[in-house]
């Protein structure tokens, strides 16, 4: 069994006292135009491309050759449980799925909502990685509220973003929750989309330590000296149509964590726009493709980083 790798003592005394910092840091990625992409409620991107791209077939898990069924809306109802994973805040309900097949202890998976909050979406995507063999906690950082339209998403992220610690301490007892379950190794990834893809970044620098880092088009810094407190590889998936990360910002943050010494696998995805692999069914003819690629990429850095 894979057992993550102790942090110091000293490196845990320097996280805490860099707190204050790295936690303005989580504001800023959570200003910056959070939703400018986002035209519709499900998080999705505005005008679709014209182009088209040969669609993919769709399977409720995820071969290597198909799309989870979550992204196209073809998934059954959540078939996982809610949970109370913080005891600071039970007000917070989280969403657990568990691979229903192989012998655990299993790796496990943060999953960190987009700006309208844990929706069913983000519940069968950790359905997804349950079939693939992780213990998936969809996270709530929300107080289990979802939103149905922008101007209520943006009210949701402007109430969170007033304690930008208070998400860093949710996450942290996400970790707990999991490292304290008999059939998780230990090994723990967090990812996010958007809203999620930021405050996923900025848990990586600022949280309780976890192995991996996945950022699907969230915002983004460009100091490799604050990126160096990075203590694993970092993941990302970007649209060439964005504007929220821009692939000019998207660029920045490569060449900051090339500077810090941190290794990446970082993609932007022609003729797609922000949200394009969370809502692949509201253009599946341009999306397919490219949401399939990042799939795949996903599945490969996960085992990477977590088995």
């Amino acid at each position: 069994m894979n057992r993550p790798e102790k942090v110091s003592t000293s490196r845990a005394v320097a996280r805490r006292l860099l707190r204050p910092t790295l936690s303005l840091l989580l504001l800023m990625a959570l200003t910056a135009a959070c939703g400018d992409g986002e035209a519709s409620q499900g998080g999705s991107t505005g005008e679709p491309s014209m182009d088209t791209h040969e669609h993919h077939g769709v399977e409720n898990g995820a071969a290597g050759n198909e799309l989870p069924a979550a992204l196209l809306g073809m998934a059954p109802p959540p078939r996982g449980e809610s949970v109370s994973y913080d005891p600071g805040n039970p007000a917070s309900a989280g969403y657990l799925a568990l691979p229903s097949e192989g012998e655990g202890p299993f790796p496990a998976v943060i999953l960190i909502h987009e700006w309208n909050g844990l929706v069913d979406r983000v519940r069968q995507v950790a359905d997804a990685l349950a079939d693939e063999g992780y213990v998936a906690l969809a996270a709530d950082l929300f107080d289990g509220r979802t939103g149905s339209n922008p101007e209520e998403n943006r009210a949701l992220v402007t109430a969170a973003r007033a304690d930008p610690e208070a998400m860093i301490r949710n996450l942290d007892a996400a970790v707990a929750f999991l490292r304290d379950r008999d059939d998780v190794t230990g090994r723990i990834g967090a990812m996010g989309w958007c809203f999620g893809g930021g405050v996923a970044l900025s848990f990586g620098l600022d949280g309780e330590h976890h192995e991996a880092t996945a950022i699907f088009y969230g915002q983004l810094l460009d100091d490799p000296d604050i990126l160096a407190r990075l203590p694993h590889e970092v993941w990302g998936t970007f649209a060439r149509e964005d504007r929220a990360p821009s692939p000019e910002q998207v660029e920045r943050f490569r060449e900051a964590l090339d500077q810090a010494g941190i290794a990446h696998d970082l993609h932007i995805y022609d003729d797609v726009n922000h949200g394009f692999w969370l809502y692949v069914d509201q253009d599946p003819e341009v999306r397919a493709a490219p949401a399939l690629d990042a799939w795949n990429r996903l599945r490969d850095y996960l085992a990477r980083r977590l088995r």
